[in-house]
């Protein structure tokens, strides 16, 4: 049973440090604002749904 926890800590030990490290070299989770350089069209939207309720 000793030896299950053992494991145990050691996973979440390297959990805990990956899940950091991925942080520190992310940026802390920021990331940039998407701009747009074109104005939003809507060219290609269908002229119907693409799911009616069906009566059966």
């Amino acid at each position: 049973m000793e030896i299950f926890g053992i494991v145990v800590f050691i996973v979440l030990v390297t959990t805990i440090a990956a899940t950091v490290s991925a942080l520190l070299r992310d940026g802390r989770g920021h990331t940039p604002p998407v701009t747009s350089e074109q104005p939003w069209s809507n060219l290609d939207a269908p002229s119907t749904a693409y799911w009616s309720p069906r009566i059966y």
